[in-house]
């Protein structure tokens, strides 16, 4: 006689490398990296241990994954935001802001799980060093194409990548018009030259967040 299947369980047949991935990324974000294990996500998959092998070696695979993925979303984000050409320097600078508030580009709360991360492990310190200097050198080169020499462009880029982070950190509960009314000095203080109207009203187009998407009628409601 054969046991019946647990009801919900995926199995390795349903259970594909992009949910262990991201139930991994959503664990390491919410709990951090002690509860990325292989037991605990299989039971949030609700499904059978086993099948996380289909995909990965060991949980260290799965941990190095996590990092490739951070690399290659958020650090892409940005340094991909800064070489975008670009008229002038504060359009460049609207391009690069983008990257950071667009929720499709930058995950703040998976750069805040990878930087507590790397207190307790050097690999992942290294590999953020490795991250934060190609992050840094992209800022910089966007003003060293705008006739910035290279000591003043380096400290730009550090003073817009800090200042954005420790933005971040601190949360700030701002409404977004505040935000926006801000534009005009945000974008003479991080690059020294005065914005036209133009170049105000593309920051504040780059940085608004996408719409939330409409849900559709429910079939009553459309009757009605």
């Amino acid at each position: 006689m054969t046991k019946d299947k647990k009801p919900g369980v995926r199995g390795q047949g349903r259970t594909t490398r992009e949910d262990w991935l991201n139930i991994a990324l959503d664990t390491l974000i919410s709990e951090g990296v002690d509860q990325v294990k292989v037991l605990t996500l299989a039971n949030k998959l609700d499904c059978a241990r086993s099948s996380f092998y289909w995909y990965f070696k060991d949980r260290g695979e799965l941990l190095d994954a996590l990092i490739d993925h951070w690399a290659n979303t958020n650090t892409r984000a940005l340094v991909e935001a800064a070489s975008q050409p670009a008229e002038t320097v504060c359009y460049a600078l609207g391009n690069l802001y983008a990257s950071w508030v667009k929720r499709d580009k930058f995950d703040t709360k998976l750069d805040f799980a990878i930087r507590e991360w790397a207190r307790r492990s050097g690999t992942v310190r290294r590999a953020l060093d490795v991250s934060e200097g190609a992050r840094l050198e992209a800022i910089a080169a966007m003003f060293r194409r705008y006739d910035y020499d290279y000591s003043e462009a380096d400290v730009r880029a550090r003073i817009v990548y800090f200042t954005q982070i420790g933005y971040a950190t601190k949360d700030e509960h701002e409404s977004w018009e505040l935000r926006i009314s801000r534009g005009r000095d945000y974008l003479y203080c991080m690059t020294g030259r005065r914005p036209t109207d133009a170049e105000i009203q593309a920051l504040a187009n780059a940085v608004l967040p996408d719409p939330e998407p409409k849900r559709s009628p429910t079939p009553k409601a459309a009757a009605r």
